[in-house]
């Protein structure tokens, strides 16, 4: 919002001290971000300032197939994709057929969707890990990535939810009496204009499941040792730039992500221009 060239000094003062106050903010938020990414490339064995050189030789560290950071991180690239892709799945689903029906409980099952998010995480884990011992989904690939699929699926049903609010349901009914089936209209109808709800949704799921490690910590085994584990543990144990190295990586994906949440958020805005 620009200044309006009519406005009193008062009101100019307080443009200005307004946006001083926001930079101020935001740069007390994100100096401890910053101060990471010079630790990374020390040359010393310990995170301290001032550096007392430059190396990479901690970014070699994490990629050496020998050490504990490549598996891990290996096993956050397996279990992340699965559990975005079955988090946007079933969430994409959930939305759509609870903005379609209206039954009695629908508020109740939305709720329940969603309860992950409200519900603190180590109580969740502690349901999860009871329940996986009784079916034997504990120490597995398989547990793990249900478990993040749990955690994933409120974020897309939220996205897509909020997509669909300002969906048409005339153009299914259109394609129904063209005589698609229920299957094609949604491929060809539905999930193109809700596509970018869908694809923020998943992109929530995939940082919640390559960032989560209380759930992992009871569910995995050490064999399933993900990369947040390996941070946790790095921190616990022994303290190294290693650890400022991957934070400084999962803060450039970090980065990337929210790039393309925002590029998605300007496409949706762009398709609703056009169809209103």
């Amino acid at each position: 919002m620009a200044l309006p060239p009519y406005a009193s000094p008062v009101e100019k003062l307080w443009f200005w001290t307004f946006r001083v106050l926001c930079g101020l903010v935001l740069l007390f938020l994100i100096t401890p971000v910053l101060v990471i990414i010079p630790l990374s490339f020390s040359s010393g064995s310990f995170l301290t300032y001032p550096l007392p050189g430059f190396s990479l030789r901690w970014y070699e560290a994490i990629f050496d197939s020998s050490g504990p950071w490549l598996a891990a991180l290996q096993n956050s690239l397996i279990v992340a994709p699965l559990a975005t892709l079955l988090a946007m799945s079933l969430g994409t689903l959930a939305a759509v057929g609870l903005n379609r029906a209206d039954f009695p409980g629908k508020g109740l099952i939305l709720a329940l969707l969603i309860s992950p998010m409200v519900v603190p995480l180590v109580i969740v884990a502690v349901g999860m890990y009871f329940f996986f011992a009784q079916v034997g989904l504990l120490n597995s690939y398989t547990g793990l990535v249900l478990a993040h699929t749990v955690l994933g699926v409120p974020f897309v049903v939220i996205t897509v939810n909020a997509t669909l609010q300002g969906f048409d349901f005339n153009q299914v009914r259109a394609g129904a009496s063209l005589g698609a089936s229920p299957l094609r209209v949604f491929f060809t109808v539905v999930l193109p204009q809700i596509l970018p709800g869908v694809i923020s949704g998943g992109l929530f799921a995939f940082a919640t499941s390559f960032d989560e490690v209380v759930v992992a910590l009871f569910i995995a085994s050490p064999t399933e040792r993900t990369l947040p584990i390996q941070m946790f543990s790095g921190i616990r144990e022994n303290i190294s730039p290693a650890i400022a190295a991957m934070a400084t990586i999962l803060i450039l994906l970090s980065t990337l992500l929210l790039i393309t949440m925002e590029l998605l958020r300007r496409r949706s805005e762009r398709l609703k221009g056009s169809v209103e």
